[in-house]
This record gives structure tokens, sequence and C-alpha cells, in this order.
């Protein structure tokens, strides 16, 4: 049955994009995803999903049971000795023999990256249910802290996988299970995007993963980014030493940084207001009384959408050459990683919010957020269904010390206990419904196609002025 025409645009603004720009140039987008979403009617998928299932009942108490005498005290523990990026041996040591110990096969050194590694149940082939564990600490300028509560991401997909992985060998049904760690979220270049082009994804059906929030929340569908799309780059200014009592017999390259920050600020007025761009300077110099020959100022660059994106890094990478120009000294452009994209889904996205708030999670978000990929690189989630998992598990921001206090709390505790709960519930219904299963891949599929006649919106409405010479 046809929607009445009001009707099909509220649905079509649930599935909006970041900015109304998006939202207007990519209209037409936005209405077939919302055809594709009630063709698929996730409602009912909703109430016969969820309904009373005593199998699926039992991997979720036997999740809980993992987590409740094992799995938080081994999250607490990594909590309590945090460890950032790429540094993560300790951390990874724990959780890979918990995986061993519950007969998974360990490889480690995924992508060349030593605290990257897959841990596989063979199980009986397909489908292969995926997930994602975390485990890196923030830098902070205290030291290193779980700021982001990835302490407990890790012991939250364990405790799902190996009690997917106890239901598939109890059973003999088809399926099995793979657990990627994936090392350094907090940081560029994006790990999972690495070990994506390493191949370590290829053989994978649906991904899951969990994340710390303040509020219990699911994504709309559509395609984003929890994070904006973001170019990471380095501009590597280069000049001439010199004594600072006669600084113009050297080339100052921390000027030209600074230079660099103040072209920036000039240019901000010029830039759409949903722009960011972030930096910090790692190299300014060694001694007050050396003119400083080498500086380096890092930035994350962020917009909404990648087409955009374009054109404010243009921007930024014009505002560093002038500032080596004006400050003689020579630059060198780094991009070291980006952030693109992902796809989400609402078969995926509202089963996993029904059961979130069966299972007693706290401060829920009654409407879907914004669209955005599973894991934060968009990479994974653009080519593989998936979904992030999002309970409340504090009442502080993401990034805080208050986070991570909350992660050894009973608020912290409950969330986390909810995450693998729900995840375990999803996972059982994806290895148990193949028409399931097949509904994903069709929403997943749509959407996908869309993506680029999305773009090619938006790049009619980005273009830029035409600027005539000087008379």
């Amino acid at each position: 049955m046809k929607l009445h025409f009001c009707a099909l645009i509220a649905i079509a603004s649930a599935f909006g994009q970041d900015t109304p720009t998006e939202r207007e140039a990519a209209a037409g987008v936005i209405h077939r995803m919302a055809d594709l979403e009630h063709s698929l009617d996730v409602p009912t998928w909703v109430e016969r999903l969820t309904a009373s299932n005593p199998a699926r009942d039992a991997v979720v108490a036997r999740t809980k049971e993992l987590m409740s005498t094992e799995l938080l005290a081994m999250g607490d523990d990594i909590t309590k000795h945090p460890e950032v990026g790429f540094q993560e041996t300790r951390s990874v040591q724990i959780l890979t023999d918990y995986l061993r110990k519950h007969g998974f096969e360990v490889t480690t050194g995924i992508a060349n990256l030593p605290t990257a590694f897959i841990a596989r149940y063979k199980g009986n082939g397909a489908p292969n249910l995926g997930v994602i564990l975390e485990y890196d600490a923030l830098r902070g300028t205290k030291g290193a802290f779980h700021g982001d509560q990835h302490s407990t991401q890790g012991p939250i997909g364990m405790a799902a996988a190996v009690a997917m992985a106890e239901w598939l060998e109890r059973t003999h049904s088809p399926g099995s299970v793979t657990v990627f760690g994936t090392p350094a979220e907090e940081m560029f270049p994006p790990v999972k995007t690495m070990m994506f082009e390493a191949g370590a994804f290829k053989d994978v059906d649906v991904v899951v993963r969990s994340h710390a929030v303040s509020q219990t929340t699911r994504p709309a569908p559509g395609f984003g980014t929890c994070c904006l799309n973001i170019d990471a780059v380095k501009y590597i200014f280069s000049g001439a030493p010199a004594h600072q009592m006669t600084p113009w017999a050297g080339r100052n390259a921390l000027a030209g940084v600074i230079a660099l920050f103040n072209n920036i600020d000039g240019i901000r007025m010029v830039l759409r207001p949903e722009a960011r761009v972030q930096g910090i300077i790692p190299e300014g110099g060694a001694a007050p009384n050396v003119v400083p020959d080498r500086a380096v100022a890092d930035f994350y660059i962020r917009y909404p959408d990648a087409v955009y994106l374009q054109q404010v890094r243009e921007f930024v990478d014009n505002a560093a050459r002038a500032a080596a120009l004006s400050t003689g000294t020579k630059l060198r452009i780094e991009q070291y990683g980006k952030a693109r994209d992902g796809i989400s889904l609402s078969m995926l996205a509202d089963v996993g919010f029904a059961y979130m708030k069966r299972y007693g999670a706290t401060n829920v978000a009654a409407a879907p957020g914004k669209p955005q990929g599973f894991e934060e690189t968009g990479t994974v989630s653009s080519a593989v269904p998936g979904l992030g998992f999002a309970a409340q598990t504090s009442t502080a921001a993401n990034h805080t010390y208050e986070m991570e206090t909350d992660a050894l709390a009973e608020i912290g505790h409950k969330g986390f206990v909810i995450d693998a709960e729900s995840m375990a519930a999803l996972l059982f219904d994806f290895a148990t419904h193949p028409d399931y299963r097949a509904a994903v891949k069709r929403e997943f599929d749509g959407i996908a196609a869309l993506y680029t006649e999305y773009q090619d919106s938006l790049k009619k409405v980005y273009a830029a002025p035409a600027v005539p010479e000087p008379k």
C-alpha cells in the first residue's frame, strides 16, 4: 500500500543527513531510502524477532553469566591499567588468553600491527558472525586514561562471542564466530581500515561492536559517520636554525606554524558552519635560544560529508602554503589518514535497540540519531552490514575523567552487561533466521547503491564561486 505523501515526507525526514544542505540537495535519495524502509516493514521484524524464544534467552543468560562472573572484573582491570594505541600489549594478552581458553584460534600481528589480532571459532561455516573489540586508552596530559571506556568493549564483545560459539557447538547449528581485536581506535591512520585493506573482514557476514555513551541511542538508516568525515593531516615546516639574538640569520619554522593557525582563523568566516578544523603543535622547536628549524602542526579537518570536505581541505592546505611563503620556510603536507561515511541499517539498529530497552537500558532516546556506520572509519561499515551497540554506561561526556570513573561504577557495569546481552540476542537472530539475513542484505545493498547519487547531488550545490582576476 502506498503511503500518503505527507506521511512519506515525515518518514524521509527521519533518514536525513547532518546538514540542511545535505537534506535539501539529496531529497530524492532520502525519499528513495524512505521507500526502501517502508517496504522492509522493520517494526514487524522487530516484533517477530524479539518475541519469546527460549533458545535465544539461554544464550543471553550465558552472556550475562560470563559478564557477571569474569568479564566485568576483566574490564575493571584493563581500566586500571590503561595503554594508549599501538601499546596495548598487556590488554591484548589478557583478551587473547581468554579467547584461547574458550576455543578460539588466535592470530596476532594482523596488517603488521603487533596489537591487532583475529580470533576464530570455525564452527560450521556461514553465517560468519563478526565481533569487534577495542581496548586502547586516550592520550591525556596526565597520562593514559580510559575516558571512552574502551577498557570494557573487549569483555563485552567476548561475552557475546563466547556465548554464541558455545551455542553453535552444542546445537551443531550452522555458523561461525570471528573476533577482531582492533587497537588504536583513538588514533590515525584508522586501524580498522588497515585491517580491512589487509583482507581481515573479507569473509564476515555481519559485524557488531559497542561503545560508551551517556544516552541509549540507535542510528537512523543511511550513510554517515559519528564524528564527521575527516582528513588527518600534518603540516611540516622546515626552516634554518640561528641564535635568537640574530633571528634574521635563520628561518623560523615555528613562525610558519603560528601563521598557519592565524590563517585558519581568518578563513573560518568563509567556511560552512559545520566545518571543524582542529589542530595541535606536536613539534615547535627544542630550545628558546635557537630559532626552530622544524615545526609540525597536526590537524583533523572535518565536515559532515566528503564532498565539501575537499573544499575545506583546499582552504587549509593553501593557508599552510601562504604561511610558509610569508615566513620564508618550506612546507611538506602529509595526509596520514582519513575517515569517511559508513552505512547504518534499521534492520539491525531497531532490533538491537529493542533488546537494549528490554534488558533495562537507561536514559533512552526515543528517536533515532543521525545515520552513521558501526565503526568510525566507515571503511568496514560501507562493505559489511553491522551495528554499534550504545546503551548508557555513564552520566558524563565522552573523553572525560568522569566517564573513566563510571566504567568502574554501577552505571558502567549495568550498561556493559546490557550491551553484551543485546549483542548476543542480535547475533542469535542473525544466525538462526535466513530470511532476516536476506532482509538485512536487501537494506544494505539498497542504501549502498544510493551513495554515489547522493555525492553527485552534493557536488552540484557545493560548486565553488568563480573568482575573477583583479582589475
